[in-house]
C-alpha cells in the first residue's frame, strides 16, 4: 500500500507534471469526490508565477468537464430511477423547484463547496439542457478559480512581508 501512495504522489508532483495534474485534479474534484483543486493550482502557481493564466484556463476546463460528467451521471440516474419505479411526478421533492425555477442558470452555483457538485447531477436529474448547464458552470468554476487564486496570492504576499 505505502509504494501505490507513493508512486501516486510522484505522479502527482506539481514540478514534474503541472499543467497536467491541474487538468486531472480539477476534473476529478467536481465529480462528486471529495476533493479540492485550489491547493494544486495555487501551488503550482507559486512554484511558476508565469503559468497563472494557463493553470486558471487548465483547472476551469478541467473542472467544467468534471462538471459535465456529473451532470451526466445524474441524467443517467434518473432515468435508471424511472425505469424502476414508473413514478417521475414522485422522483421531484419540493427541495428541487428552487432548481427548476432557475434553470441552467443555477448552475453558476456549482463552484460552491459540499453542494456545487451535487447540484451539476440534480440538474442533469432534471433534465436541463446540457449545454446552457456547461456554459454556466464554466462561467462560475472560472470565477472561483480568478477570485481564489489572486486572493491566495495576495495572501501569501502579506503574510511574507
Amino acid at each position: 500500500m505505502d509504494a501505490w501512495i507513493q508512486s501516486l504522489l510522484a505522479f502527482l508532483a506539481l514540478p514534474k507534471y503541472g499543467l497536467s495534474t491541474i487538468f486531472i485534479v480539477a476534473f476529478i474534484s467536481a465529480t462528486l469526490l471529495p476533493l479540492g483543486s485550489e491547493p494544486v493550482v495555487f501551488g503550482l502557481i507559486q512554484l511558476n508565477p508565469s503559468l497563472f493564466w494557463p493553470a486558471i484556463l487548465v483547472a476551469t476546463l478541467g473542472n467544467t468537464l468534471g462538471g459535465a460528467v456529473t451532470w451526466w451521471m445524474g441524467f443517467g440516474a434518473e432515468r435508471a430511477y424511472e425505469r424502476v419505479t414508473h413514478d417521475v411526478s414522485a422522483a421531484h421533492p419540493r427541495a428541487l423547484r428552487w432548481l427548476e425555477r432557475f434553470g441552467a442558470k443555477a448552475c453558476l452555483l456549482a463552484w460552491l463547496p459540499i453542494v456545487g457538485d451535487p447540484l451539476c447531477a440534480v440538474a442533469g436529474w432534471l433534465r436541463l439542457p446540457f449545454w446552457p448547464c456547461v456554459f454556466y458552470m464554466s462561467i462560475g468554476k472560472f470565477a472561483r478559480y480568478v477570485v481564489m487564486t489572486v486572493g491566495l496570492l495576495g495572501f501569501w504576499q502579506w503574510w511574507n512581508l
